[in-house]
Order: structure tokens, then C-alpha cells, then sequence
């Protein structure tokens, strides 16, 4: 058995990949760069290729199959950047990772109060040691009716966790948690739209989430409303969240994640000129907090994230079921 690590991080997922590939007896080689043209060879003669989110389209999948890989196993839960269906097509297993969910639920929360309490303001003007009181007043998010959408496990933690803050918890999914409903209430989408102060996205991206967040959703929300997103970017729509924020109907965003960062986020483009219009727009606003897709990075979800790559990559060479294969 050998696997293929893409943009495998030195710095923390190395020793990680080394341990567990040792203890599970498999090969292993790696690359820190993406998946490209260049590299697509290095996976010849591997069973799996675990990558993390990045271009894996019709054609990369396409290109990995014709080199003989087997699986295609993600080390992030999100897997929308996965042609699944064309993998599937080609008779490829494909699985995403799973990790605690208590760094991304508090992530989120940290980022609820930082834009509540207009700390990106305070942060900036302090750089240039502005140290006066105007323009930086915010509120508490006690007392505030906060709307989670998607109660999976992620959207769950940040229930428990918000529940010892005084907030009123509104939350939204297709299926709903008996426990969750001890601590929020299930209401409809369109309700929580309308009666949440904080809206918090936890769900995944599939056909019928993509742009949840779109003109049609803001219009329905209060005047002075915060999102925030610690999910998938492609989840909101980038250009209308501007409008929402120019307009003030959306008083402050914070934003782990946006529509389109590949290409972006984890690579070094210091002195880069950024083909990006939404983002550079959206960094323009003192109001907004961009924090480039970190909300995972811990130590137990590194761990977790490899330790569930290499775990599907076993299963799947032994024709076992995997609880992470999408």
C-alpha cells in the first residue's frame, strides 16, 4: 500500500504522516507543492493521493486515474473542490477527513465577539497608535439572537458553547438534533434570516447551498446584521455580501473562508499583484475580518486530518467500508 501526500506542510504534518504511516506499515512520498502539471507524475506507481482543498477538477482527477491511482483520499472535510462524480465514474473511492469540532466552533464564537466588539477597527488604528474612544463602541453579544445554520457536529459545538453566553439561538437544518433542540430552537430558514442579530454558517456546499447567502437572503435579514463564515466559501455570494455591506444592511462580516480562494489562501503572495476583485473589496472595508481559511488549524485537527487521509487509504486497498468515503 503507498500514498501520495500533495502540499504535505513540513512544519506540522510531516512528523504526523511519518508516525502513522510507520505504524500502519504503508509507503509513503510526498510533495509540498500542489497538485500541477508539473508534479501529476510524482504519483505513478501510488495507490492514493491525499490532497488537501485545491484544484482536483474533471481533469486532475482524470490525470491521476491514467497515472493508476486508485483513491483520492482529502485531508479537509469540505470536498467540494473534489470532482467526486467523474471519480466515482473512473471507479475511484474518494473520502474527506473529519476532526474535533471544537477549534472551528470556537473560531467561530471568537470571531462573533471580534465583530461584534469592532475589534479589527481597534486592532488596525492602534498599529498607528490611535488610542481614542471614537469609532470603536460595539456590542455584546449577550443578549443577541444568534442564528446557526447546519447542526452537524461543528454547528452543534457552537450551540453548547453559546448556550452559557445568554444568547437566543435560532438554528436551521434539514435534519434536526433532538439533543440540539434542548439548548436552541429549529426554526425555518427564512425565519432566521429575519430574526438573527449574528448569522453563523456551518453547513456544507452542495447544489442546492452554493450562494445560500445571495441578494434574495440578505434582503430578508435585519438592518445591522453580522455574518460570519468558518465554513466553505462558495457558501455566500461574494459580490452580494458586498452590496449588503455597503448598503449597511450587513453591519460587519468575518470571514474564515471565501467563494473563490484557490490559488490564495496557503501560499506565500507577498508582492503579488491579486487577480481578485471581491477580496480585495472585501479587505477594503474596515468592518470586515478576513483570517484566510485557519479556523481548523490546531494540533488535534492536524492529527486527526492525516491520521484520516491515511485511514481511508487503508480501508479502501482492503475493500472495507470507510466512515469518511464520500
Amino acid at each position: 500500500m503507498k500514498i501520495f501526500f500533495y502540499f504535505l506542510r513540513p512544519y506540522d504534518e510531516l512528523e504526523v504522516a511519518k508516525r502513522l504511516c510507520a505504524e500502519a506499515g504503508i509507503e509513503f512520498g510526498y510533495t509540498t507543492e500542489y497538485p500541477s502539471e508539473a508534479n501529476y507524475h510524482l504519483a505513478k506507481g501510488y495507490d492514493a493521493v491525499s490532497v488537501t482543498p485545491c484544484d482536483m477538477g474533471t481533469k486532475v482527477v482524470e490525470t491521476f486515474h491514467e497515472l493508476g491511482v486508485k483513491y483520492i483520499t482529502g485531508r479537509s472535510i469540505g470536498y467540494d473542490h473534489i470532482d467526486v462524480k467523474r471519480a466515482h465514474e473512473l471507479g475511484m473511492r474518494v473520502s474527506n477527513a473529519s476532526y474535533p469540532p471544537n477549534g472551528v466552533a470556537n473560531f467561530a464564537i471568537m470571531l462573533m465577539m471580534m465583530a461584534t466588539r469592532n475589534v479589527g477597527e481597534i486592532l488596525r488604528r492602534g498599529v498607528v497608535q490611535d488610542f481614542t474612544l471614537k469609532g470603536k463602541i460595539g456590542r455584546d453579544i449577550t443578549g443577541q439572537t444568534i442564528g446557526i445554520i447546519g447542526t452537524g457536529k461543528i454547528g452543534r459545538t457552537v450551540i453548547q458553547h453559546l448556550s452559557g453566553f445568554g444568547c437566543k439561538l435560532l438554528c436551521y437544518d434539514l435534519y434536526q438534533d433532538a439533543e440540539t433542540a434542548k439548548l436552541a430552537t429549529y426554526v425555518s430558514l427564512d425565519e432566521l434570516l429575519r430574526e438573527s442579530d449574528i448569522i453563523t454558517l456551518h453547513c456544507n456546499v452542495t447544489e442546492k447551498s452554493d450562494h445560500l447567502l445571495g441578494a434574495e437572503a440578505f434582503a430578508k435579514m435585519k438592518d445591522g446584521v453580522i455574518v460570519v463564515n468558518t465554513a466553505r466559501g462558495k457558501l455566500i455570494n461574494s459580490k452580494a455580501l458586498i452590496a449588503a455591506l455597503k448598503s449597511g444592511k450587513v453591519s460587519a462580516a468575518a470571514l474564515d473562508v471565501l467563494e473563490d480562494e484557490n490559488g490564495l489562501y496557503y501560499y506565500d503572495r507577498v508582492g503579488d499583484v491579486i487577480d481578485n476583485a471581491e477580496m480585495a473589496e472585501l479587505r477594503s472595508f474596515p468592518n470586515v475580518l478576513l483570517t484566510s481559511h485557519t479556523a481548523f488549524y490546531t494540533y488535534d485537527a492536524v492529527e486527526n486530518m492525516v491520521k484520516s487521509s491515511i485511514e481511508s487509504a487503508v480501508a479502501f486497498e482492503r475493500g472495507e467500508s470507510c466512515i469518511h468515503e464520500v
